[in-house]
């Protein structure tokens, strides 16, 4: 399993392009995986003949996992399946050409299953027996004691250690006995239905893995998530699945809010230089572009300036330091059909015209919508917009994309009377064309005057740039 993005820890295996014995050439499309909402094609790092598939379609495994053997085409894929883990520097193809293991290495007769140790990567410890396969009820236990060389995705032991669940309670039916998202809710629910609620722990903290469950805190409130599984649906309802994108997008919120103290401000904001703009180059603009200008580059725009001026909002939050980024990568927020959320980024934004940043957002946005994103796409967000406007919504509050620490929310905009101030210091009736800015910002980073100011400068931005000469 690749490293697709510097923030993916596991993936989940959507599609197998090529079957077992089929001719595999260097480059070609061998697998299709789902990392944090975007879809990938994988090319094969080698050509040879594809002699085992490890992990099946379906299956979440964390980055580092083999997943198949790429052969010459002389070993059987029993062969193959005996080989033994390459090391760090092994190619997969290498990986397929290795020597079988020695008879005496192989598995006990007790576990079918002499491929598991394939899929372990090679420093950690050979894995147990797994309860499925064990000779008997009292060694169950000891096939998931919770150790060093337990391999349980970040999703698995948050989940465990959320729930105050020790894992050899659970019983795993991933591969090789390996603990899935599913075996832990199974437990979950079982216990909810035997009138067992769960003991929660403390939140888990923002780290890529946690090796040992937290202490059971009784007085920690009860995730949102577990309540809702608890519901019993009454007859003549619906009930709708989670697809992996809703799933993602569920636990990325859930994290965020668990991790960010979230605070908000809004501004009411002037669009009328913006508005006249549109007005005068709009029609020109889409014959030579192919799509409508929007506020929302301009918005973009005006927020990348005013980030020059106030970068603490460019920033993450790393143990206790602020950690300001040098570069301004834009993330735009993108409904996929109400099915999900993704947030694909404008690299280096602060280097892009008015024109340009319109035509990347279109980019990226139409590129989402057809599942066409690369991983570097959504890679590397350091502040976000996210636009409710075309619905002609008023006020929205968004949750923080981690690990940045602010996003800003664009409402729609509107023809409304407003105080004109004239240079003489008199005052009029105008219609103006007027909408909302606002923002969701982690506390732990700044107050609430340096959002304020920021939004003031964004708002500044907007009503006095001369907007023309970018375009």
């Amino acid at each position: 399993m690749p490293q697709l993005g510097e923030t993916v820890t596991e993936g989940t295996i959507t599609k197998w392009m090529k079957a077992i014995g089929d001719q595999v050439e260097r480059d070609e499309p061998l697998f299709e995986v789902s990392t944090d909402k975007v879809d990938t094609e994988v090319p094969s790092p080698a050509a040879g003949v594809l002699s085992e598939i490890l992990v099946p379609e379906g299956e979440t495994v964390d980055v580092g996992t083999r997943l198949a053997v790429i052969g010459d085409g002389q070993a059987t894929p029993a062969d193959a399946g005996a080989a033994t883990p390459a090391s760090p520097e092994a190619t997969p193809a290498d990986a397929g050409a290795a020597t079988p293991a020695p008879p005496e290495a192989t598995p006990e007769p007790s576990s079918p299953h002499p491929a598991v140790a394939e899929v372990i990567p090679p420093t950690a410890s050979p894995p147990p027996v797994p309860p499925a396969f064990a000779a008997g009820p009292a060694e169950a236990p000891a096939a998931n004691a919770q150790d060093e060389s337990l391999l349980l995705s970040p999703i698995v032991r948050r989940l465990l250690s959320d729930n105050g669940i020790n894992p050899s309670q659970v019983r795993g039916t991933g591969l090789g006995g390996r603990i899935t998202r599913e075996d832990v809710l199974a437990l979950i629910d079982a216990q909810h239905a035997n009138g067992h609620p769960r003991v929660p722990s403390a939140p888990a903290a923002e780290a890529p893995m946690a090796t040992q469950a937290e202490p059971p805190q009784p007085a920690a409130p009860l995730p949102a998530a577990a309540a809702s599984r608890a519901v019993v649906p009454s007859a003549g309802d619906r009930v709708v699945p989670f697809s992996n994108v809703r799933r993602r997008t569920a636990e990325h919120m859930v994290r965020s809010k668990s991790t960010s103290p979230h605070a908000f401000i809004a501004a009411e904001t002037d669009f009328e230089n913006v508005e006249r703009v549109r007005r005068s180059h709009g029609a020109r603009f889409r014959a030579e572009e192919g799509f409508s200008l929007t506020y929302l580059p301009f918005v973009a725009r005006a927020a990348v300036e005013a980030l020059r001026e106030y970068p603490n909002l460019n920033a993450s939050v790393s143990e206790d330091a602020l950690v300001v980024h040098a570069e301004i990568n834009l993330g735009i927020a993108v409904d996929l059909d109400f099915e999900g959320l993704i947030v694909p980024v404008v690299h280096r934004a602060e280097e892009v015209t008015l024109r340009g940043i319109a035509r990347r957002v279109r980019d990226l946005a139409d590129r989402a919508r057809t599942r066409q994103l690369s991983a570097d796409d959504i890679a590397g967000g350091t502040f976000s917009i996210t636009n409710d406007g075309p619905f002609g919504t008023y006020f929205t509050v968004p949750i923080i994309n981690q690990p940045q620490v602010a996003i800003l929310a664009t409402d729609g905009v509107k023809r409304k009377p407003v105080v004109v101030v004239a240079a003489d210091g008199s005052e009029s009736i105008a219609i103006h064309s007027v909408g909302v800015l606002g923002m969701s910002w982690d506390h732990r980073a700044v107050d609430g005057a340096y959002v304020s100011a920021y939004l003031r400068r964004v708002g500044d931005l907007l009503g006095t740039r001369d907007w023309s000469a970018e375009l």
